[in-house]
């Protein structure tokens, strides 16, 4: 595949395109200014909203809402801080009638110190959520048989984590994502724990579809440079997925010929 001809192809869930593989947070920003730049920075054109978080009955008055336009930015409102199916449902519904999307990311915490996902009310809500129209793009552990659960639960995107919400440790188990990408036909987006921008470059080389970050750019000392930073590692990543990686050796290979070489004297 040429350079031209890839130029970064649409990412697309649902049947929607997006012309970024690239999702971001809209929390922990110092303000809704600095927000608004370093998500114009990142190139997304998607951006996750916490339901709980916000004024959803006051979006004139809400310091994200008022921030965030619709015609600039897709919003997909999220289910965080929520610890139960009924409490994630009741947020997602919420979020629908504040007239946010039908799409949400659906987030069901089992373990207040990790939080980690809790796979059994995960999916439980994933089924009731597709049930009622919505477009459900559930945040999971890297386990291949939860993630093949949630796509048969209706999932239209599943989002594994690289490492626990908010610890910047990066990638940790790219066998399992790689293992998840290759079983699954709905996209697989890596959402949580990376840290900088070669952790989203190394995440993205592993052939996933794309990335779901906050805290990289939002506690980053400039949030607006490494939204740039992160931009370019996303396509950085994907172009060198597809372009194939070379061969890992245990032994030297010369990069030159040595045919008509003449022989040391």
């Amino acid at each position: 595949m040429s350079w031209e001809a890839d130029e970064m192809a649409p990412m697309e869930i649902a049947g929607r395109r997006f012309a970024s593989r690239l999702i971001v947070g809209t929390g922990k920003y110092p303000s809704p200014e600095i927000m608004l730049e370093a998500i114009r920075a990142s190139g997304a054109d998607m951006v996750t909203v916490a339901v709980r978080r916000v004024d959803i009955e006051n979006p004139d008055r809400d310091d994200i809402l008022r921030t965030l336009s619709p015609d600039e930015f897709s919003l997909l409102p999220n289910t965080a801080a929520c610890y139960s199916a009924e409490e994630a449902i009741r947020a997602a519904r919420l979020g629908r009638a504040a007239g946010m999307s039908d799409w949400v990311k659906l987030e069901v915490i089992g373990d207040s110190d990790t939080l980690l996902p809790h796979t059994e009310e995960l999916i439980e809500a994933t089924r009731v959520l597709v049930a009622e129209g919505f477009v459900v793009l559930p945040y999971t552990n890297d386990d291949l048989i939860t993630a093949l659960r949630l796509e048969e639960a209706g999932a239209a995107a599943v989002m594994p984590l690289a490492s626990p919400i908010g610890s910047g440790l990066g990638l940790l188990n790219p066998l399992n994502i790689r293992i998840i990408k290759s079983r699954l036909s709905v996209p697989v987006i890596v959402d949580a724990g990376v840290g900088t921008a070669s952790d989203a470059c190394a995440t993205m080389e592993q052939g996933v579809d794309g990335i779901l970050m906050n805290t990289a750019i939002a506690a980053a000392e400039d949030p607006v440079e490494m939204a740039g930073a992160m931009r370019l590692a996303v396509e950085a990543g994907r172009r060198a997925y597809l372009a194939g990686r070379m061969p890992r050796r245990e032994w030297a290979v010369p990069s030159s010929p040595l045919e008509g070489v003449p022989p040391p004297a």
